[in-house]
């Protein structure tokens, strides 16, 4: 019999993170709960797991920029994506109801993305907390009561947890893109997509004539991003996703062209463009 693939997620049992997992490789695997995003790269790196998941953007709320700071950090490489619809839901204990709900526990970004429904409810304090299924396992250990959680349907059934109410995301296009983590690039099948990450030279223009050497090539930009960096005060890295692989002739010209206008470039990898799972 085959070994299950173990992947390594950030949270506890039921995270969207989790979702994305199986999402991606199936029910075959086996998803790795981990207590930060640090320890998931830390797991691929040093083969504890096959590979690892991470969420990188979300379409309401940006970028989740320490996991920017952890590709540049670590020498893994992206070899796939899922874009995951997220429904944020209400629960807790059996016999709790709505109206005796008094304290609320999510991961900030739930809380953010729940703000309309929250703002709705009376007398009810919002507490912040590192992750959406682990809100909701802390209540079900701890037994408490007047308390509630925003996290999957996923978590409410595996920590035995009632259903308050369902679907509280302000906007329903709320979705979350996850890349997956290897120590070993992958040649993409079929539609494809390169990201990187780079810093220019300190010279006037120069972030202008790195991106004008893929439109001059007719290579889609399809995302840019600034991060300062540590230890050299208004100067930054630039994260960025083209279309294509890095294996295609333009995108080669023009990343062995770039070099010349660049202090730093990381290919983080090539990799087909992910589903939408909604």
């Amino acid at each position: 019999m085959a070994q299950r693939q173990k992947i390594a997620f950030q949270g506890e049992y039921g995270a969207f993170s989790e979702q994305a997992a199986l999402a991606f490789f199936g029910n075959g695997c086996t998803p790795v709960p981990r207590e930060g995003f640090r320890d998931v790269f830390q797991d691929v790196l040093t083969k504890k797991v096959s590979a690892g998941i991470v969420p990188v953007e979300n379409s309401l709320f940006g970028s989740v920029h320490q996991n920017f700071d952890l590709l540049q950090e670590f020498p893994l490489s992206i070899v796939g994506e899922v874009k995951l619809r997220i429904r944020m839901n209400l629960m807790s204990l059996p016999g709790t109801s709505l109206r005796s709900v008094r304290n609320v526990y999510s991961h900030p970004q739930a809380l953010g993305q729940s703000d309309r429904f929250l703002r709705s409810l009376k007398d009810v304090t919002l507490h912040q907390f590192y992750d959406t299924a682990g809100a909701a396992k802390m209540i079900a250990e701890q037994q408490l009561t007047g308390a509630a959680a925003i996290a999957s349907l996923q978590a409410a059934e595996h920590y035995g947890l009632k259903v308050l109410k369902k679907g509280i995301e302000t906007d329903r296009q709320n979705f979350t893109r996850f890349v997956v983590l290897s120590r070993t690039p992958v040649r993409p099948r079929g539609a494809a997509k390169t990201s990187l990450i780079f810093s220019t030279n300190h010279a006037p223009g120069s972030l202008v004539q790195c991106l004008s050497l893929f439109a001059e090539r007719g290579v889609n930009l399809l995302k840019i991003e600034s991060r300062p960096i540590v230890g050299r005060p208004w100067e930054y890295l630039f994260f960025v996703d083209v279309a294509g692989s890095s294996t295609d002739e333009h995108l080669v010209s023009a990343l062995t062209e770039m070099k010349e206008h660049t202090s730093s470039l990381k290919i983080l990898g090539s990799y087909t463009i992910g589903k939408v799972v909604r």
